[in-house]
């Protein structure tokens, strides 16, 4: 990085400057009602270093709805679970299709392309099923555990919402199950997903929830977690399937490994420096965050701080 840290408030106050004018630009996320109704007119940005410092500016602490954002801290759970046995279920590659596709799951018997389009975050949320007795409450308390906000928990008005439109993730959970690679029931699964998708956290709470991303495994809020590098593998993933069917579009822009969500959010990673989330709910047609993306790239154009 090019910038000293003291020049940050000033760098957060100029992004902020530089994407506001991009009201409008995008829109909400319609098929979830709560999403529709949340004021579109919001941006926040959070940057954690990995010594600890912080810097904020906007609506970086109004808790939001994290939705596919998500499918990371699952992922990271499912792999301190079970590990590499996970790989078996759930490929590593960009999927080339939609998110929600069928058409993709059925060629290929079973086996999603990756973790974080549905097909695969539902195959994980029943590997997280299978290995508890409160699935639920145990992904709260793993994010919480790594935020350090024990009031990261889902919104029972989203997770209504999510049940009653998620026809798609139904079909997907059943030919999931019809092709033998969903053990859990598919309700229970659905209904842990669904509320996995609608939990709430803010710009601040995911800079920290993803420090040991940017800081080689270690957390200041949790203890190292079991295996070696999964800093190093879930980067890999959310760099090249972080962000729909625009992951590489926005590694060209921004460079940095990434997961966003409908819900308006995108958390990045610089390895080795820091963490950072942004927050707008307007979205492009990939689903993701018009402003926030213009936030990241204009802050890996301003510092130099690609991984590239």
């Amino acid at each position: 990085m090019k910038l000293q840290k003291s020049e940050l408030p000033a760098l957060l106050e100029r992004i902020y400057s530089e994407v506001t004018p991009l009201y409008g630009v995008g829109k909400t996320a319609d098929y979830i009602p709560p999403l529709s109704r949340v004021n579109p007119r919001q941006f926040g940005m959070a940057i954690r270093f990995v010594d600890g410092d912080e810097f904020t500016v906007g609506q970086a602490s109004t808790p939001f709805s994290i939705q596919s954002i998500s499918k990371l801290f699952a992922l990271m759970l499912a792999l301190d679970i079970v590990g590499d046995d996970l790989w078996k279920r759930v490929g590593r590659e960009p999927s080339g299709m939609r998110f929600n596709s069928l058409l993709q799951l059925e060629n290929e018997n079973g086996i999603p392309r990756n973790p974080f389009i549905n097909a695969g975050a539902i195959v994980v949320a029943d590997t997280i099923v299978n290995h508890s007795a409160s699935p639920v409450k145990r992904l709260e308390q793993f994010m919480a555990s790594l935020s350090g906000n024990v009031f990261n928990r889902y919104d029972p008005e989203v997770y209504v919402a999510e049940a009653r439109t998620g026809y798609r993730n139904a079909a997907i959970a059943n030919l999931l199950k019809a092709l033998g690679n969903l053990e859990g029931e598919v309700d229970v699964v659905l209904d842990s997903y669904y509320k996995q998708c609608s939990m709430t956290m803010s710009c601040l709470d995911l800079a920290r929830a993803t420090e040991s991303l940017a800081n080689k495994g270690k957390s200041s809020f949790r203890t190292q977690f079991h295996g070696e590098r999964m800093d190093k593998r879930v980067n890999a993933l959310m760099l090249t399937c972080g962000l729909y069917d625009a992951a590489g579009n926005f590694a060209y822009q921004v460079g940095l490994p990434a997961k966003s969500g409908v819900g308006g959010g995108i958390v990045a990673v610089l390895p080795g420096y820091f963490s950072v989330a942004v927050w707008s709910p307007e979205l492009d047609n990939y689903g993701n965050s018009v402003l926030g993306q213009k936030a990241l790239e204009l802050l890996t154009h301003y510092t130099s701080s690609s991984i590239f």
